[in-house]
C-alpha cells in the first residue's frame, strides 16, 4: 500500500472530533449561518456603515438648494483723518467720531446653477447605490467563503466515518491475523504492517481532529456566532434536489443579479455625472439675493456725520467664470477619459463574469458525472475488498493484497464523499458568480 496516498488524501477538516468533548453542539443550516453572519460578522460591518455614510452625503448635497444667510458684525476704532490739498500743501485736521459700528445681513437663493446642484444630488445618490452594490460583494463573498468552510466540515465529518469503518475492518483483519499466527498460519511480519496501517490510519484522525479545530474557529468567526458553537452540517443538505438549467439561464441571472456587474454598471453612470459637473463649470450661476445694512459713522461726508446709514435691496445676481471657458479644457478631456475607462472596466467586468458562469457550469455538470463513477468505484472496491479478505481468511491471498484492497476501498469511499459534496460546491458557486448566493 502506499501510505502517502492515505496521508495526502485525508488531510481535510471536519466536525465529531475531540473538540466536541469541550464545545456545545448545534446542528445549523447553511442559511442559518447567511443569517448570522449578515446580522453580526464583523467583516460585513464596514461595508454597511458606509452605506450609512453615503445616505447621510445624499443629505448633505441636498442642503445646496437651501439659500445661503450671511451675517456680520463689525466694531472698530476710527481714528482721527486729516485733509490736504493735492499737492499735500494745507494740511488740516478732520476729527471722526472714533465707534466704528457695521451690521449687515445678506441672503442668496440659488435659482441656476448649471445643474451642478441637480447632478451634485444624483452624484451622491449613485455613490449610494454603489455603497450598496459593495456591501452586496462583500456579503456574498462572505458568504461563499462560509460555504467553503460549511462543506469542508461536512466532506470531512463523513471522511472521518469513512476512516473510523476501515479502522474498524483493519482491526477485525487484525485480530484474525494474531489468531491465525497463534495457529501458526500466519507471519509476524503480516501483523506488523498490519499494525502500521491501523497506526496511520489512526494518525489521520488525529490530524483531521486538529483541522476541525481551525475550520470550525473559521466558520464561528466569520459567521458571528457564540465562540464556543461546534457547528454540526445539517445532514439534509445532500439530498436537497438541485437545478439542472442550462448556460444560458444563468449567464442571464448574473446579467442581473451580479453585484460585480452593477457596481461596474454604476461605475459608467458615476462617470458620466462627474463629467456633467465638470461642464457645470462652464455656465453661469444665477440666484436671488436680498440683504441689509447698517454701518456708522457716515465717513464720505465732510464733516463725517456721527449717525448710522441703513440701506436694503433686493435682486437677482448673475456670476459667470469666464477663466472657465480655457481653464477647465482639461478637466472636460479627464473625465471623458474616465468615463470611457469605466465603460470599459464594465465589459471587462461582463466578459469575466461570464467565463466565470461557463467554467462554473461546466464544473458543475461534471461533479454530477463524478458522482456516478465514483458510486461504481465504491462499488467495486467493497466487492474486491470482501473477496480479498475472503481469499486471505483461506489463505489464498498475501497480506499485501488485503493492503492494497483496504487502500483502494478507503480511497474510493473517500473520492464518493467528494464528488457528493462538490455537486453542492459547484451549485453555490454558481450562485456566487451569478450573484443569487
Amino acid at each position: 500500500m502506499n501510505n502517502l496516498r492515505l496521508l495526502a488524501g485525508l488531510l481535510c477538516a471536519a466536525l465529531l472530533s475531540g473538540g466536541v468533548r469541550t464545545y456545545g453542539q448545534s446542528v445549523i443550516t447553511l442559511e442559518e449561518i447567511f443569517e448570522s453572519a449578515e446580522a453580526h460578522s464583523a467583516q460585513l460591518r464596514p461595508s454597511m456603515t458606509a452605506i450609512t455614510e453615503a445616505d447621510q452625503e445624499i443629505k448633505t448635497a441636498k442642503t445646496a438648494k437651501l439659500p445661503d444667510i450671511n451675517a456680520s458684525l463689525s466694531l472698530s476704532y476710527l481714528g482721527d483723518g486729516f485733509i490736504t490739498k493735492r499737492d499735500f500743501s494745507g494740511y488740516e485736521k478732520a476729527p471722526i467720531p472714533h465707534l466704528g459700528t457695521g451690521l449687515s445681513v445678506t441672503v442668496s437663493q440659488p435659482v441656476y446653477t448649471g445643474g451642478a446642484i441637480t447632478n451634485s444630488i444624483k452624484l451622491a445618490e449613485l455613490k449610494s447605490i454603489a455603497s450598496r452594490f459593495a456591501n452586496d460583494l462583500q456579503r456574498d463573498n462572505i458568504r461563499f467563503q462560509l460555504t467553503g468552510f460549511y462543506l469542508d466540515i461536512y466532506k470531512c465529518t463523513n471522511l472521518r466515518q469513512v476512516l473510523e469503518s476501515n479502522i474498524e475492518s483493519a482491526r477485525q483483519i487484525l485480530g484474525e491475523m494474531r489468531a491465525r499466527y497463534e495457529q501458526g498460519t500466519a507471519l509476524q511480519n503480516d501483523i506488523t504492517r498490519y499494525e502500521l496501517l491501523v497506526s496511520n490510519l489512526e494518525l489521520q484522525l488525529i490530524k483531521i481532529d486538529n483541522t476541525l479545530d481551525i475550520l470550525n474557529n473559521n466558520l464561528v468567526t466569520v459567521a458571528g456566532l457564540p465562540e464556543n458553537t461546534v457547528v454540526i452540517p445539517d445532514s439534509a443538505i445532500l439530498s436537497r434536489s438541485l437545478p439542472m438549467l442550462p448556460e444560458d439561464q444563468w449567464q442571464r441571472d448574473a446579467e442581473l443579479n451580479s453585484p460585480s456587474l452593477g457596481l461596474a454598471r454604476n461605475g459608467v453612470e458615476i462617470s458620466r455625472k462627474a463629467e456633467a459637473l465638470v461642464l457645470a463649470e462652464r455656465l453661469p450661476k444665477i440666484g436671488l439675493r436680498a440683504g441689509w445694512t447698517i454701518d456708522g459713522p457716515i465717513l464720505v461726508e465732510v464733516p463725517p456725520i456721527d449717525r448710522n446709514l441703513s440701506y436694503w435691496y433686493v435682486g437677482l445676481g448673475v456670476d459667470y467664470n469666464l477663466a472657465s471657458l480655457y481653464k477647465s479644457n482639461k478637466s472636460v478631456v479627464r473625465s471623458r477619459i474616465a468615463t470611457r475607462k469605466a465603460k470599459e472596466e464594465l465589459e471587462a467586468a461582463r466578459e469575466g463574469v461570464s467565463l466565470a458562469v461557463r467554467a462554473d457550469h461546466v464544473r458543475y455538470l461534471e461533479a454530477y458525472e463524478e458522482l456516478k463513477t465514483q458510486e461504481k468505484s465504491v462499488e467495486l472496491a467493497e466487492r474486491n475488498y470482501r473477496t480479498t479478505a475472503t481469499r486471505y481468511s483461506e489463505g489464498m491471498a498475501l497480506i499485501t493484497d488485503m493492503l492494497d484492497a483496504a487502500d483502494s476501498r478507503l480511497n474510493a469511499g473517500q473520492q464518493l464523499v467528494n464528488a457528493r459534496i462538490n455537486i453542492i460546491y459547484y451549485y453555490y458557486k454558481l450562485l456566487f458568480t451569478t450573484g443569487k448566493i
